[in-house]
């Protein structure tokens, strides 16, 4: 075999199906994902090797995805191919990231089978087997866990298992139809078919491909196989924060389906008509000032904060809605002519202003009485909060709807 690189598949994170109609001379594809694990490569394709050799018969392929490490990892790969038939590498030099690296490989691998396990021997491989085996009797997803029987950590402190465990339990939360499959949902070790994800978008984050082949995939039976996670002998560990922090976006993006992205679209608000509101709600918070000022300072008529505020608010709704009517929606208005039409878009923009108006007086109430923020200042403060509650009903109910079609 040559001791070329093998293309870096690009386009969409799809894993596509076997295309041949006869039967796949490589049964299994193990993917190792690296990144500076020079040190510790040429031992695993060793022992790898060994193993799969005595279970394939050869009708195997092993795949290194490096990501253009800094001490040349996919240079010692290459370097390894003479001696071993079985095994490709790939050279990232665009993209980043472990499960991204893991959907490359399989893109560009043959295998019925496909697999992943870590290159920094924390993943012992004698557990390949046993996972294979579980393949065999029929499972479409076979996991190395840490938690189930014969599992376990080798020298974990308290702060690391305490994150493992946590990071378990609020995945079960945000997403228990899928982490509640598995023991270990953040296990990087396992082996699935071809079958089962293949044709499957997938949108991955982070270091966690598990949660996104049980999220996307077509997953029938699940089998756990325990194994002891070993501590690193070479190279310096990659756990970080990032890692449990992407966990959790993951989580979240698969549990919203797209909905956040569509929600995000829902609610995109048209800027510099929003802009306009915004000045147009600046003049209002002025005007609402002066009579609030007026009606309530003690210089003046003195009257009590909330009846003071209820009529400053109103005649700063006069005002706003005269300016915004003129101007900022000023292409709906002009084609909703006459008094009429005009009282009607008043009646709710005051109506949904005074709910706003409700809001701003728990608010300022709230920060007065309770917080002892100074009333001007808790005013200012509550008029913010309610502006985007007016402009975005506003523009849906006040003068959009009465549009003339």
């Amino acid at each position: 075999m040559s001791n070329k690189l093998t293309p870096v598949p690009i386009g969409s994170f799809q894993v596509n199906e076997i295309l041949s109609h006869e039967e796949p001379s490589i049964r299994f594809s193990l993917i190792v994902p690296t990144y500076n694990e020079s040190k510790n490569l040429a031992k695993l394709v060793e022992i790898l090797t060994e193993l799969l050799n005595n279970y394939f018969h050869g009708e195997y392929e092993l795949i290194i995805v490096d990501d253009d490490s800094p001490d040349s990892t996919w240079q010692v790969g290459l370097d390894l191919m003479p001696d071993y038939p079985q095994l490709r590498v790939i050279r990232r030099q665009q993209e980043k990231g472990l499960s991204t690296a893991v959907i490359r490989g399989w893109q560009a691998a043959q295998g019925e089978v496909l697999g992943v396990i870590d290159g920094d021997l924390q993943h012992p491989p004698e557990t390949l087997i046993q996972m294979l085996e579980a393949i065999d009797k029929g499972a479409d997803l076979a996991v190395a866990s840490r938690h189930v029987e014969g599992g376990g950590v080798s020298d974990w402190g308290f702060i690391r298992r305490f994150l493992s465990r946590g990071a378990q339990i609020l995945g079960l939360l945000i997403l228990p139809n899928v982490i509640g499959r598995v023991s270990d949902p953040m296990s990087g070790y396992f082996i699935v078919r071809r079958s089962a994800i293949a044709n499957c978008a997938m949108n991955p984050l982070g270091y966690k491909i598990l949660i996104e082949v049980l999220g996307r995939g077509n997953i029938g039976s699940v089998m756990e196989v325990g194994y002891v996670f070993q501590e690193r002998q070479e190279g310096e560990s990659k756990v970080t924060w990032r890692q449990y922090v992407d966990y959790i976006l993951h989580l979240l993006r698969l549990r919203s389906r797209g909905r956040i992205t569509k929600l995000r679209e829902k609610f995109r608000t048209p800027m510099k008509r929003f802009l306009s509101f915004g000045l147009v709600g600046l003049s209002g918070v002025f005007v609402d000032m002066a009579i609030l000022y007026l009606l309530s300072d003690a210089t003046s008529l003195h009257w009590g904060l909330t009846r003071s505020k209820i009529i400053a608010s109103e005649i700063a709704i006069i005002n706003n809605f005269l300016w915004n009517d003129l101007w900022t929606f000023r292409d709906f208005s002009s084609q909703q002519t006459g008094w009429g039409k005009r009282m009607k878009r008043f009646l709710k923009f005051n109506l949904i202003c005074l709910v706003g108006i409700g809001l701003n007086l728990i608010i300022l109430n709230t920060l007065y009485n309770y917080f002892h923020v100074n009333k001007y200042l808790a005013n200012l403060i509550a008029i913010a909060i309610v502006t985007i509650w007016n402009f975005w009903f506003n523009l849906k109910l006040s003068w959009r709807v009465t549009q003339t079609k």
